[in-house]
């Protein structure tokens, strides 16, 4: 069945609009700060073969590696109401934190599709609270890992699991809502399937779905053939307590596709930087958006132009039991970073300024927005979430109302861009100070390294981190007392021309 372009303009709004309804479900019915005021948390639906077919504009890092999740179960036996639940990063996961629940969706006895849903859970277990330590050395060190499971049974949550799996977490009762809000969120998704299938007819929405991907490909295909063909390479540093780790790329454009070779590139090592394939894959994605046309349907076909090379044994397919907690959220924007940089692009903050303040009472989780690279026509906006991350910032009414914490400055950190014909964007800054005693943990880049600027644009300042005005190294941890204040200035962004 081939549809016309109207109808098929309708169909993709209309996949669309449910993985937004999605995305609201889940984050109104949550209970976390985490998910109900940062929206820490993505949604999209597969077909039946588990291919992406649409998904909401949440979190590049977790939307690019969802595949990989759905992958881990498609294969699966399905029955309608089942559930499954997964955070293994070497089982289609990204790092502990970031639970996924996966729905199958049904119209009578025919699999119509996939509902999922991904949140970052503000504790999984681990020493530290938060789940986000800064020197885990294996996976074991970030807390509960959990492979693919099934979570409910035709409509018949799995009560047992469900108690086994939060009582090893901080705030099991926070967790479990949480979870329920995911699977809220599955049920919308689903409904809305069904009643598109419904109104439609099951074979004219499975052609929509194929005929989507075949479109977002066709769409790209076009604005990759608009680049010149060629090689282009990049090289960049990773700041791991130990000393600074090189990645590479070599990015070939030839016609209308796309190879990115990571030959080169460090190892895994023994700290937590090291990616799971599915996240690295995340931030190819998102630069060839970027490159390419970003308003095409963000599906499976978007992507199939782009090859990713990747040597075995390297940081960025790392293997079990490699610790992936600084992976997930601060490799994955390095990667974006080398792409975008291979193509002559002034770069970003390239970091999420991680920041996690805890004890076994509460457990608070932020990621800090900071300067974009300039364009060549136009300046960096400043004060925004750079490339991977896509959250909001945690209001301080609600920062102070739940947490023991005092918000002491929250400010642009002006002339922290670098300077260009078209100026990068500033940092901000953030300064808490503890009212009773916790643990801090930081996992941060661009403190050594700046962002840098292209075409002779200069490059934004690095980050600083500091607790009571002494500063601290990119990954840090240790105990706040009361009284004590703990400050993070972002990074700007790199300047785009000669000032």
């Amino acid at each position: 069945m081939t549809l016309d372009p109207v109808a098929l303009q309708v169909m993709i709004g209309a996949l669309r609009a449910a993985c937004d309804e999605m995305g609201a479900v889940l984050v109104r019915s949550a209970h976390s700060a985490n998910i109900k005021e940062r929206r820490d948390a993505s949604t999209a639906l597969f077909d039946a073969e588990g291919r992406m077919v649409m998904q909401a504009e949440h979190i590049p890092v977790h939307l690019g590696a969802m595949p990989s999740a759905v992958a881990a179960v498609a294969g699966e036996e399905h029955r309608p109401g089942d559930a499954w639940i997964l955070n293994d990063p070497f089982a289609g996961g990204t790092h502990l934190p970031d639970i996924t629940v996966i729905s199958p969706v049904f119209t009578g006895a025919e699999l119509v599709g996939f509902a999922a849903s991904r949140a970052h859970h503000a504790d999984v277990g681990a020493r530290e609270p938060g789940s986000m330590p800064a020197d885990s050395r294996t996976i074991e060190d970030e807390g509960v890992v959990i492979p693919p499971s099934r979570l409910s049974r035709g409509g018949e949550l799995d009560r047992d699991m469900l108690e086994n799996l939060t009582t090893q977490m901080r705030n099991p009762r926070q967790r479990e809502a949480d979870l329920r809000a995911q699977l809220a969120a599955n049920r919308t998704g689903a409904e809305r399937l069904e009643a598109l299938a419904h109104r439609s007819g099951l074979a004219e929405l499975r052609a929509a779905m194929s005929e989507t991907m075949d479109y977002a490909e066709r769409r790209t295909r076009a604005s990759i053939a608009a680049l010149e063909d060629g090689e282009r390479e990049a090289v960049d540093l990773l700041e791991a307590a130990e000393g600074d780790i090189e990645l590479r790329v070599r990015a070939t454009v030839a016609g209308d596709a796309v190879e990115l070779d990571f030959t080169g590139s460090a190892k895994q090592h023994g700290g937590n930087l090291n990616c799971p394939l599915a996240v690295t894959l995340s931030a190819c994605y998102f630069a060839l958006r970027v490159l390419t046309d970003p308003e095409v349907p963000a599906c499976a076909g978007a992507y199939r132009p782009l090859s990713v090379l990747v040597p075995e044994g390297c940081l960025l397919d790392a293997r079990s039991p490699a610790a992936v907690a600084a992976g997930n959220v601060e490799t994955s924007s390095r990667v974006a970073d080398l792409v975008l940089a291979a193509f002559g692009r002034a770069l970003g903050q390239g970091t999420m300024n991680n920041l996690t303040l805890g004890s076994d009472r509460f457990t608070y989780y932020e990621t800090l927005g900071g300067g974009q690279g300039a364009c060549p026509d136009a300046a960096g906006p400043s004060a925004v979430h750079v490339a991977m991350s896509n959250t909001l910032n945690t209001p301080v009414e609600a920062l102070e109302l739940e947490f023991p914490l005092r918000a002491v400055e929250y400010a642009v950190r002006r002339g922290s861009g670098g300077a260009g014909r078209h100026r990068g964007g500033d940092g901000v800054v953030r300064e808490v100070e503890a009212l009773e005693e916790m643990r801090y943990s930081l996992i941060t880049e661009r403190r050594r390294h700046a962002p840098p600027g292209a075409l002779g644009g200069r490059a934004g300042a690095p980050g600083r981190n500091l607790l009571n005005g002494e500063q601290l190294p990119s990954k840090a941890s240790g105990t706040l007392h009361p009284g004590d204040r703990l400050r993070i200035e972002t990074p700007g962004g790199g300047g785009h021309g000669k000032p």
